[in-house]
């Protein structure tokens, strides 16, 4: 087919004819934001320990609860390699999707992840609460940890945006499709990068187990195709009209359940997935139009040729 071709050697995959034609009629777009419109390579900013905590002591006690693979603990993971700290041993790990880590070091218990977790866990004081807000406003993501109901400090991490991300959702705009940008960041964390990649609309704090339910709503405004690259955003792949996987960073999970995947991590990849679509549909229909046409053009003809013959044969028997 031309499409797939087309989209072959631009590193795009259709996986099916139908997934090649909807593309095409996509009228939102929602975008994930770590991985889609950021690197996914977040770096540690900021260390803000708590009183008579040193800083050394916030990053070991963070170490020990981020032992998940996403992003933002892989940050912290990567900052405290580079100062060539060990993770200290912890048991009755747990991770709560969406909100944060538990575990229990030296029969203390230790927790950490957002704000609003945290902050239901322990009083956190208005000095580092106001800090907090600050970082976020700046678009990093305060990580908040605490030790036996006690707070023990914030450690901040940025996700830069990725260079062509702009103007990747200023081409989806002007083909008239709204852009929305769906994370599990606080919202003035996540006000801040959708400001800066330009989006239309920024749906903040969503848990992964939350996002079906965000894309259930925005198909009730139109076809909705959801872009992720993580093992989370499988489930909401296959609820939207058209899934689209960020095939470079994404995990095999989201890559089986989307529709459409991008090769690599570029997001201009997007509009000229949809491009490719509407442009074979054009062909599809032009073929179609001429095939009719051609058709009815021998028709035509063939009727001229029989009336022609009867035409002969009355002038032959002289009628």
């Amino acid at each position: 087919m031309v499409g797939n071709g087309m989209g072959a050697r631009n590193g795009i995959l259709f996986k099916t004819a139908v997934s090649l034609e909807e593309a095409g009629k996509v009228q939102i777009v929602a975008l994930d934001k770590t991985g889609t419109i950021t690197s996914g390579q977040p770096e540690v900013t900021d260390l803000l320990p708590a009183d008579d905590i040193s800083e050394q002591e916030l990053l070991s006690l963070a170490l020990a609860l981020e032992k998940s693979e996403h992003p933002l603990a892989g940050a912290v993971l990567k900052y405290a390699a580079e100062r060539q700290l060990t993770a200290p041993e912890v048991s009755d790990f747990h991770a709560l999707p969406g909100n944060g880590l538990c575990a229990v070091l030296n029969n203390e218990t230790l927790i950490g992840g957002s704000m609003k977790f945290v902050s239901s866990q322990v009083t956190v004081p208005a000095a580092l609460l106001q800090k907090s807000e600050k970082l976020a406003m700046e678009g990093k993501t305060p990580l908040i940890f605490a030790r036996n109901q006690k707070l023990v400090g914030i450690i901040a991490v940025a996700d830069v945006i990725k260079e062509d991300s702009p103007q990747a959702i200023r081409e989806l705009q002007n083909m008239g499709i709204r852009v929305v940008m769906l994370t599990g960041d606080n919202e003035r964390t996540a006000r801040a990068i959708g400001k800066q990649a330009g989006v239309d609309d920024v749906i903040a704090g969503v848990l992964p187990d939350g996002k079906e339910s965000v894309i259930r709503s925005l198909k009730e405004q139109g076809r909705v195709a959801m872009v992720g690259d993580g093992i989370n955003d499988a489930p909401v792949l296959s609820r939207a009209d058209i899934g689209v996987a960020m095939g470079a960073l994404g995990s095999d999970a989201a890559i089986e359940a989307a529709d459409v995947v991008l090769m690599d991590d570029d997001p201009a990849k997007l509009a000229l997935a949809m491009r490719i679509s509407t442009r074979t549909l054009t062909i599809v229909r032009q073929n179609i139009v001429f095939a009719l046409a051609v058709k009815l053009v021998c028709l035509l003809l063939g009727a001229i040729g029989i009336a022609n013959m009867w035409v002969a044969i009355f002038a032959d028997v002289g009628v």
